[in-house]
């Protein structure tokens, strides 16, 4: 209990000096997971909306899809981008294999089906509000997903920040396809498994007081907008 005590001292007194090493990995963290966010929202929205308010051959197909791909194992999907990228691989050309640009791949893949089924069941309950307005109107397929998407935005920002808590929690994918390589490629949830390995409690635990502090964070976050999207 007194080795706890004092790897924990340590490693708050890591987070208050700011330590090079400790920031350094915090910093390739939220690159990471923030680009792959940033990514899926840009396909998983429209996905989700379209899916939802628009009718296509396949429809039902594609929605079924995506709620089962919520569930990708990560080690899966660092698999099979791993494959793609090595150099055996269709894009093994590119050499974006052990880089953070692979760690954003695999995120993204993993992230867009849930940022696309949380879409497609929030425009699904907004349309039964605004579907007979649409209809009225003339609304076009690009106005109808617009003006769904519009009005569903605070629902869809705890949408984008679900996203957020699934990348800045993964392991399995980033270690994969990026090798948890000191300086190039080791995140947060990496590094927290290879310190605990070697037995460097403090680092391990600053890193993780950081990761729990961005998901409690996160999740506060989502109950206010959720809070505050139902008062409105």
């Amino acid at each position: 209990m007194q080795d706890f005590s004092q790897a924990l001292a340590v490693a708050f007194s890591m987070i208050l000096s700011m330590d090079d090493g400790l920031m350094r990995i915090i910093g390739l963290s939220l690159r990471v997971s923030l680009s792959a966010v940033a990514i899926a929202t840009l396909i998983g929205l429209p996905l989700g909306a379209a899916v939802a308010a628009l009718s296509f051959p396949g429809r039902r197909a594609v929605a079924i899809a995506l709620n089962t791909m919520m569930g990708l194992p990560p080690v899966v999907v660092g698999l099979v981008v791993y494959l793609l990228l090595s150099r055996s691989g269709p894009f093994g050309v590119l050499g974006l294999l052990f880089t953070p640009t692979a760690m954003i791949i695999a995120q993204t893949v993993m992230i867009v089906p849930i940022v696309a089924s949380l879409a497609r069941q929030t425009v699904e309950d907004l349309l039964v509000e605004y579907d007979d307005l649409l209809r009225v109107t003339g609304a076009g397929p690009v106005r109808r997903l617009a003006t769904l998407l519009a009005e569903a935005r605070w629902s869809l920002v705890t949408t984008v920040l679900a996203g957020f808590g699934r990348a800045s929690a993964e392991v399995g994918a980033v270690m994969i396809v990026g090798g948890n390589i000191e300086h190039v490629t080791r995140v947060m949830t990496t590094a927290i498994a290879l310190e605990t390995s070697k037995g460097d409690l403090p680092m391990a635990l600053g890193l993780g007081m950081v990761l729990m502090t961005l998901s409690l964070t996160v999740n506060l976050a989502a109950s206010l907008l959720t809070e505050t999207a139902g008062r409105a």
